[in-house]
């Protein structure tokens, strides 16, 4: 179930910047600590703390921080900022925008979901190994975490292939060595539109640029932005490991997913750099499944056994609200790292397939829901909510329909409005 994006796509004709004497003393010499060489791990220890011992509730479609906490939690980091807004958004905080992109997609937290309400909760079993790493460990599983593994998609945008990284290469090229400063609000605007302030936060968090604020106005304002030494020499190894390194770092899936694939190319500058985060691996979960299946105000309650598949599942759907197979389908959920994963019928060219994914495979947990939809032309779209996992029934080997709520829609209408089907003619 593809939804993770290496760093390394390559860059053809890209020529590596050699690290000067100085520079590869300057890495050597490097402390890192929570203030140092910025402040990622104050203010990303600040959000674990927000989040201990038990979460806080999320919206629903993004899954954002409450509107509310926000500006406690501004207030708590290293770059407080000043927004004179009357409803300020989690995206309003750039900071903290920023932060929650690398907690969502660092393995540390999962979304669980009770009845409507969803919280984002600390994953103990990953916060307890993170706690274990070094502050250099930390610093560069949350690197890592920016660079390889992070994607806007998690916040709701339109999701690009090694974006962080790109969009991270392109704000270091547009900044001269003396600085860049802006001289009017339109170039600051557009700047920001293009590199995305929560980028440039978090440049400025791990200590590769130093910001300076801009006027306070009724969003985040900068003045310009200077490079630091260290991210000078930071990003000349990063060049150096995507023009080697280019075609060593796949793609991973949320099952197969390790840190450390950056470590051979900084650990000569940081030999502190000994261990990885370990995010645990899916498993597979035993048991009898209960979906609700709904679509308008219609519903009906699936059984369904763990060892069969997403089109077992599919087709299950189809009988219950009486549709026909005709059509192309698919399921859609997000993963514990935000990202939307789509698993797709088996005529499509594309996997992951349905007929290969098996409903235990699913790393949905009581509360979660996926959206199943069917015929991409009329886009029927059904919220499939996993209401429990019930121990293993030897009885139930098929699909079962255990209650109905509501008549099905029926699938086709003309010019003059529904009608039952395939019983006109074409």
């Amino acid at each position: 179930m593809d939804g993770r994006f290496t760093l390394f796509p390559g860059l053809p004709g890209a020529e590596p910047l050699p690290l000067t004497s100085a520079e590869e003393t300057l890495l050597q010499q490097q402390s890192i600590d929570a203030q140092h060489p910025g402040a990622i791990l104050h203010d990303f220890h600040v959000l674990l703390e927000f989040l201990s011992p038990n979460g806080t509730e999320v919206s629903q479609a993004n899954n954002f921080l409450p509107m509310k906490s926000l500006n406690d939690l501004n207030q708590r980091l290293s770059h407080p900022v000043t927004v004179n807004l009357k409803r300020p958004q989690q995206k309003s905080f750039p900071y903290i925008h920023g932060l929650y992109l690398l907690l969502r997609t660092s393995g540390l937290t999962l979304v669980k979901a009770k009845g409507k309400k969803q919280r984002l909760v600390i994953d103990e079993a990953v916060l307890n190994n993170w706690r274990q790493l070094n502050p250099t460990e930390q610093y560069f599983t949350l690197l890592e975490t920016w660079l390889l593994w992070s994607n806007d998609a998690v916040l709701g945008e339109h999701p690009v292939p090694f974006d962080a990284f790109y969009r991270c290469n392109q704000l270091w090229s547009m900044i001269p060595e003396e600085g860049l400063t802006f001289d009017n609000p339109n170039e600051r605007d557009t700047f920001l539109h293009y590199i995305k302030p929560h980028h440039a936060a978090l440049f400025d968090l791990f200590g590769f640029i130093t910001i300076q604020p801009g006027p306070v106005d009724k969003g985040w304002q900068i003045k310009g932005l200077t490079r630091s030494r260290f991210g000078n020499a930071m990003m000349k190894v990063l060049m150096q490991a995507v023009i080697e390194r280019g075609n060593t770092v796949q793609s991973q899936t949320e099952f197969d997913f390790t840190y450390g694939a950056l470590q051979p190319v900084f650990q000569p500058f940081f030999p502190q750099w000994r261990q990885n985060l370990v995010i645990p691996a899916g498993e597979f979960q035993e048991g009898a499944y209960i979906f609700k299946v709904s679509i308008l105000k219609v519903w009906r309650r699936i059984a369904i056994p763990n060892t069969l598949t997403l089109d077992d599942l599919s087709t299950a759907i189809l009988n219950a609200f009486e549709f026909d197979f005709e059509h192309l389908y698919q399921f859609s959920y997000k993963d514990r790292f935000g990202i939307l994963q789509t698993v797709i019928s088996p005529e499509v060219s594309s996997p992951p397939y349905t007929t290969e994914t098996l409903v235990g495979d699913l790393p949905l947990e009581p509360g979660a829901s996926m959206t199943y939809l069917y015929d991409f032309g009329d886009r029927w779209e059904f919220q499939v909510q996993l209401e429990e996992i019930n121990p293993p029934d030897p009885e139930l080997s098929q699909p079962q329909v255990l209650a109905t709520h509501g008549e099905a829609p029926q699938q086709y209408w003309d010019e003059d409005g529904w009608n039952g089907g395939w019983d006109e003619e074409i």
